[in-house]
This record gives C-alpha cells, sequence and structure tokens, in this order.
C-alpha cells in the first residue's frame, strides 16, 4: 500500500474524534526550529459540525484490538486498514507544514498488539518531529488508555496537549457498547496526565529550561446519543471533569451511526447536532459564565430546550432575578443576562466609571440587545414595549432564534481531499510541485 492511500485511510477513520482545538499556549521555535504553537499561530478553520480542520488530524494506524460496538474502526467491522510507521508519519507532517497546508498535528491511534506498544510507535513518530527536525509546531496526542505511566509521560513532553477520551457518560454505557475498555482504565491516565502537569510547571518555576509537560493542558471527548444518558447526568460529569482533573475542555460528539447494532440508533438516522450544539452551550456557561450544573439543570429538568439556548432557559425560570440595572449590577449579575458576555460585561463595567450608559451605547459595546433587552434597565426604564412577562420574552426569543441552527440537520463531514486536493495532496508526497 503506498502513502497516499495510507494517508486517505486514517485521515478518514480521524474525523470522528473532533477533541482537537487551537493550541492555546505561547511556545515559539528556537534557532534553527521550524513552527510555532503561538496561540495566534493555529489557523483554525471549522466544519460545520464543529470539527476543527486546521491540523493534519490523523491516526497511527486503523487496527485495533478492541471492539467498541459504535467505532468504526472496531476490530469486528470489515474496513481496509493500514498503519503508519513512525518515520513515514514524520515526514508526511513536515511535507504538509513545509507547503503551508497544515499548522499542527492531531495524533490519535487504533491500539495495535497493546497500548504500550501503541504509544512507543506514537511517541518514536513525535520524537523524529521534535529532534530530527526540529519541529516546534503544535501537537496534540491521544493518550492510549492502559499504556505504562512511563510512556505516558515520555509522550507528554513531545506534544502540547494530550487528551484521554471518556467515550461514553457511564461505566454501564462503557460496560454495554465498550466491554475492553472501563471507567478505571480512562480515568488513572487522566489522573496522571493531571499530576504531571502539575510537577512540570513546578519545575519550569523554579528551573527557567525545566522541560515542560502538555503545556497546553488535557481535554476529553463525549460521545452523545449513543446511550441513553440525560443531559443533566453529562452536564454533571462534565462539571465533575473540570473540578477533579483541571482539564482544559469537554468535548462533545453527536453519535454518528457506523454500524448496525442492536444497541446502538438505527444506522440510518441523522446525529442530533442542535442537542451537541446545546450542551456546548451549557458547557461554556460552566467554565465562563459562573453557572454551576445543577443550576442549568435538575432531577426534575433533565434535558435542555431545544427551542432557546441554555442561558435564556434559566434567565426565564429566575425573572425573579431581573431586570438588573446596566449602570449598578456587579460583573457576576452582568454576567447572567442573555446576550451580555465576558467581554462586553467587562467593557459595561470600565465604560459607566465615566458615564452612565444607554441602550445605544450597550450595543456599542458588543451587547445582543435583541436577547439583553428584556432583561435590563437603564436608569429603570426598559425598552420601549418591552413586556416583562415569561409568555411574551420566550414567544420573542423563539421567533429570533438562530436560522442557521436548522442547517445543523443536515450533517456532512467535511474531507480532506474535497474538490483537485487528491493531486495537490500526491505532489507534496512525491515532492513534485
Amino acid at each position: 500500500m503506498d502513502l497516499f492511500d495510507k494517508l486517505q485511510i486514517l485521515t478518514g477513520a480521524a474525523k470522528y474524534d473532533v477533541a482537537c482545538t487551537s493550541s492555546g499556549v505561547d511556545k515559539k521555535s528556537s534557532q534553527g526550529g521550524i513552527g510555532s504553537a503561538a496561540a495566534c499561530g493555529i489557523c483554525h478553520s471549522f466544519s460545520a459540525d464543529g470539527r476543527c480542520i486546521s491540523l493534519l488530524k490523523v491516526l497511527m494506524t486503523n487496527i485495533c484490538i478492541y471492539d467498541c460496538k459504535y467505532c468504526v474502526n472496531r476490530r469486528t467491522n470489515d474496513i481496509k486498514r493500514a498503519a503508519f510507521t513512525p518515520r513515514e508519519l514524520a515526514e508526511l507532517t513536515i511535507s504538509f507544514y513545509r507547503r503551508n497546508y497544515i499548522e499542527g498535528l492531531f495524533l490519535s491511534s487504533g491500539v495495535i498488539k497493546n497500548p504500550d506498544y501503541t504509544c512507543e510507535l506514537m511517541i518514536e513518530a513525535l520524537s523524529i518531529l521534535r529532534s530530527q527536525y526540529n519541529f516546534s509546531g503544535y501537537i496534540h496526542a491521544k493518550a492510549i488508555p492502559g499504556a505504562d505511566n512511563a510512556l505516558l509521560t515520555r509522550l507528554g513532553l513531545l506534544a502540547d496537549r494530550m487528551s484521554v477520551n471518556i467515550e461514553l457518560p457511564s461505566q454501564e454505557s462503557l460496560q454495554l457498547l465498550a466491554p475492553d475498555k472501563s471507567k478505571h482504565s480512562i480515568l488513572s491516565p487522566m489522573r496522571h496526565i493531571q499530576n504531571k502537569i502539575t510537577e512540570k510547571t513546578s519545575d519550569v518555576i523554579r528551573y527557567k529550561h525545566a522541560p515542560k509537560f502538555a503545556p497546553a493542558g488535557q481535554s476529553t471527548q463525549m460521545i452523545i446519543g449513543a446511550t441513553a444518558e440525560t443531559d443533566y447526568q453529562i452536564l454533571n460529569l462534565t462539571e465533575s471533569l473540570y473540578k477533579k482533573y483541571n482539564l482544559k475542555r469537554v468535548f462533545f460528539s453527536a453519535y454518528v451511526p457506523v454500524s448496525e447494532s442492536s444497541l446502538l440508533p438505527s444506522i440510518g438516522s441523522k446525529p442530533n447536532l442542535l442537542r451537541e450544539h446545546r450542551l456546548y452551550q451549557a458547557d461554556w456557561m460552566l467554565r465562563y459564565y459562573g453557572f454551576s450544573a445543577l443550576e442549568i439543570l435538575d432531577e426534575k429538568h433533565q434535558s435542555l430546550n431545544p427551542y432557546i439556548d441554555p442561558k435564556c432557559n434559566w434567565a426565564l425560570n429566575h425573572l425573579e432575578l431581573f431586570p438588573v440595572d446596566v449602570n449598578k449590577a456587579d460583573y457576576e449579575s452582568l454576567l447572567r443576562v442573555p446576550g451580555i458576555g465576558p467581554t462586553s460585561a467587562k467593557r459595561i463595567i470600565t465604560a459607566r466609571r465615566t458615564t452612565r450608559l444607554s441602550f445605544d451605547d450597550l450595543k456599542k459595546l458588543g451587547v445582543v440587545l435583541k436577547r439583553a433587552e428584556y432583561f435590563i434597565t437603564y436608569r429603570g426604564k426598559t425598552t420601549l414595549g418591552v413586556k416583562i412577562s415569561q409568555d411574551s420574552i420566550l414567544r420573542s426569543l423563539m421567533s429570533d432564534k438562530e436560522l442557521s441552527l436548522l442547517s445543523l440537520n443536515g450533517y456532512k463531514q467535511l474531507s480532506f481531499f474535497d474538490g483537485d486536493i487528491e493531486g495537490v495532496v500526491k505532489k507534496c508526497l512525491t515532492g513534485k510541485t
């Protein structure tokens, strides 16, 4: 099998993993090196379903000893198999980078032979990139659950970000769909990565040239819709992961039917991308708006409202806290107003030190008035004609909901090989321009 065929198979197999983003670090190349992982150095471009396409997103191999029912690469699935050698993957990455096709590498893998052997292959590939090619660009490496901690440590010293996919929201779901995996086998490497990040951060403070371990932190991915867990359960798990393991991101991936099984949604069903979108909005509330999971959902209300975003839904259920005066409210109160985000809240706090803000001023500061106007006042006044009642606000918000969400029903995965890219890729592989 030639290198192009391997690339086509292994980039296609990697497209279901959504846990890749821009770098979030400020690491530049040393003298004589190439690439940069600076926060602004990653050119982010996202597909319609939220998947990042700025990195070379590829598997080391799609050969796997596990039989996870939801995975296209499971051992019982009859698909073409391929595997890169470490040298092939390193040279391929550098070839694409030098031609400005990519800004970094997202490397995952099926489990070939055993977790330790797979991890060793990934370490060798990244070692070639870092040592022989002096590549300082962004690298996101997926930790292999079950691999020895010493190997995970070596991998983390070569990567900018690491992640361990939690896969499914509960131990029961793992036992049902991924019997080769367990909650402990996933959370154990996650804890090890957290401890090493803390340890190496302390070393860097004491010793200027101490090596950094995964300086962009760690993340995880959760498949949504393959099993029956509610949004309430998912958000509580998400909050727990942020608190216990200090994760940078929890990614949600709407289940894409890729195989027939009585335990899974039918092969013809579409992924619930609207639910995925709502969970990302709720996740934003956890990370940046000071909400807790129990404020967003509770045992009596276990699903996010599909018609309005979670922040508007919360505000409608707590109208006793509104309206707030934009010229007097503190930062935390402003953050809870729909249409006001962290940036616009800070601008309001700064601007009102020198002037009393009007509704026209708020629009200039970035406030989304079509949402915020129902929950704020200026000198005791509301926008002309606005009625503060739950029914009237709900009707207005539903009529103004984003039409772009409708397009989420038409799922289409962007391909690395769309258009005339095949010819371009072959030129890159052969070195002929």
